[in-house]
C-alpha cells in the first residue's frame, strides 16, 4: 500500500461504517411493532437471513461497546433462551417466508452457551423455520470459553462457519484490556475447526489499544497469518470513554498517539496484503478464494448490520435483546435491556424498541452507498433506470463535493460510472459520506469513530 501521511491526516475524520442507510442515528421511537408486522407480512418468495443476539459475558473486556451482561452465572441464560425463542415463534408466524439462507450467532459471547443450550435453539429453529440445506451458519465464539472438541459437537448442529474473537496476541495488551488468550489455545482451536470441516474462518483484531507498537502488532499479525483464516476483521478501537463506561478502565495515557496508531494501520495493511489477503474493503480482508472476494469480483457483494455478506437478497431478521432487523425497507430494534424484553414478551408483544421507514430519497442513496461501500464501483445508469432519475441533476451537489477525491486521485467520474481507485478503497468511508444526507449537520459525525 502505497498512501501519502498527509492524504491519511487529511481524511481520518470521524464518520459512520455504514452498516445501514439511514445509520442508527436515525431510529426513532415512533416506529412500532405494527410496522415491523407489516414488514414481515411483505417477505412472500423472500429469504431470511437469521441474526440471534446472546448478550451474556462471563468477563468484562475493556474496549467492548456491544450490548452485554456480564455474569458468571450459566443459568441465567436458560430465562433468556426461553424468550429468545417466544421471540422466534412470534416472528415465524408472522412472516410469510420462514426460509432461511443463513444464521449468525453474535454477542457478547454466543459460547457462554453450552453445547446443549446452543443445540436447544437451533433444535426448535429448525421446527420454526425451513433452513436451506446450503446455509451459512456461523458463530462468534472466545477461545477461552470454547474447548476444541465441542467444535464438533457445534458442527454437528449444523454450524459451519466461526469467528474468533483474539484482538491482540501481546500479554501486555491483554492485560490492559482484560483480555487473556493464547496463541497455543487459539491454534488448537483452529486445528480441530480444519479437522471438523468448517467452511470458513474469520480472527478480529483491534488496533489502537493501549501499550500497542507496530513492533507489537506486526507479531500478532505474524501469528494470524500463519494460521491463514479465510477472513480478518480489522478494527480500529474508538475510545469513547464518555459512552461507553467499561472504557473507562483503559488509561487513555497508554493507547497509541494518532501517528502511531496510523502507523500501525499502514503496516498491518502491507503485511497483510504481502501474505495474499485481498484488502475487501472497511476493515476487511479475505483470501482470494474466498466468498467475500469471489462476490466482490461479481459485483455482489453486500453489507448490513453484520458486516459484509455474500446474501445480498436476504431479508435480516434480528431476534434477541438489542437486535436490528431490516426487511422491506424498515429498520427495527429491539430493547436493549433484559427486564423490558422479558416483560414485553410475557404481555405477547414483539420487544420493538425504534426503527424507521425509509423514504424513497433514502431508498435510492442506500444503494449509491452500498454499491460503492461493497463494490466499489456504481453503474450510473443502473441508478438512474432504477429509480427514473436524471444522476447529475439529482446529486448535483455530492458531484461538486466528489471533485476533492478526483483531485487526491481516490475516484474517477465518467458519465457511465463512479470508480474507486486502488488507494481510494482505504477511504471508502469518505466517499460514502458524500451521499449521506444525515450529514448535513456537522454535529451529528460526533457520535460516530475516526475512519482510521
Amino acid at each position: 500500500m502505497q498512501l501519502s501521511s498527509k492524504l491519511i491526516q487529511k481524511y481520518n475524520v470521524s464518520g459512520p461504517r455504514y452498516t445501514s442507510y439511514p445509520t442508527a442515528l436515525e431510529f426513532n421511537n415512533d416506529f412500532t411493532a405494527k410496522q415491523y408486522l407489516q414488514a414481515l407480512s411483505g417477505t412472500q418468495h423472500k429469504t431470511l437471513s437469521l441474526y440471534i443476539h446472546i448478550p451474556f459475558c462471563s468477563n468484562i473486556c475493556y474496549y467492548c461497546a456491544c450490548n452485554k451482561v456480564i455474569t458468571k452465572d450459566k443459568s441465567k441464560a436458560d430465562e433468556y433462551i426461553h424468550y429468545l425463542l417466544k421471540e422466534a415463534e412470534m416472528v415465524a408466524a408472522n412472516s410469510h417466508s420462514t426460509k432461511l439462507g443463513q444464521i449468525h450467532f453474535g454477542g457478547g459471547t454466543p459460547t457462554f452457551l453450552n453445547v446443549q443450550q446452543l443445540a436447544q435453539i437451533m433444535d426448535n429453529l429448525a421446527k420454526l423455520f425451513e433452513i436451506s440445506e446450503d446455509a451459512e451458519i456461523s458463530i462468534e465464539l472466545d477461545p477461552r470459553t470454547l474447548e476444541p472438541a465441542e467444535l464438533i459437537q457445534l458442527y454437528d448442529m449444523g454450524f459451519n462457519r466461526i469467528s474468533i474473537g483474539i484482538q491482540d496476541f501481546d500479554s501486555k495488551v491483554q492485560k490492559a484490556i482484560n483480555r487473556q488468550n493464547d496463541f497455543q489455545s487459539v491454534s488448537k482451536l483452529v486445528k480441530q475447526a480444519r479437522g471438523s470441516y468448517f467452511d470458513s474462518i474469520n480472527m478480529d483484531l483491534i488496533y489502537g489499544l493501549p501499550h500497542q507498537t507496530t513492533e507489537t502488532f506486526s507479531a500478532t499479525v505474524g501469528k494470524i497469518v500463519e494460521l491463514k483464516p479465510e477472513r480478518i476483521a480489522l478494527y480500529n478501537y474508538a475510545h469513547l470513554p464518555h459512552r461507553f463506561k467499561p472504557q473507562r478502565k483503559i488509561n487513555s495515557a497508554d493507547l497509541p498517539s494518532p501517528e502511531q496508531k496510523i502507523a500501525i494501520f499502514e503496516q498491518t495493511m502491507n503485511q497483510l496484503i504481502d501474505a495474499g489477503y485481498v484488502y475487501i474493503g472497511m476493515d476487511h480482508f479475505a483470501l482470494p478464494d474466498d466468498g467475500l472476494n469471489i462476490a466482490q469480483t461479481k459485483g455482489k457483494l453486500h453489507r448490513n448490520f453484520q458486516g459484509y455478506t455474500t446474501h445480498k437478497d436476504h431479508e435480516l431478521v434480528g431476534i434477541g435483546v438489542s437486535s436490528i432487523s431490516n426487511v422491506n425497507n424498515r429498520y427495527s430494534q429491539n430493547v436493549t435491556d433484559l427486564p423490558s424484553y422479558y416483560q414485553m414478551l410475557k404481555s405477547n408483544q414483539l420487544p420493538i424498541w425504534r426503527g424507521c421507514q425509509l423514504s424513497d430519497d433514502d431508498v435510492l442513496r442506500r444503494d449509491v452507498i452500498m454499491e460503492l461501500i461493497c463494490n466499489f464501483k456504481l453503474d450510473i445508469a443502473e441508478i438512474e433506470k432504477n429509480y427514473c432519475i436524471n444522476f447529475n441533476s439529482y446529486f448535483k451537489f455530492e458531484l461538486n463535493q466528489l471533485q476533492e477525491f478526483i483531485y487526491d486521485n481516490l475516484i474517477s467520474i465518467n458519465q457511465k460510472s463512479i470508480s474507486v481507485t486502488e488507494n481510494g478503497r482505504y477511504f471508502i468511508r469518505n466517499i460514502c459520506m458524500i451521499f449521506d444526507s444525515y450529514l448535513k449537520e456537522i454535529n451529528q459525525l460526533q457520535a460516530y469513530s475516526r475512519v482510521i
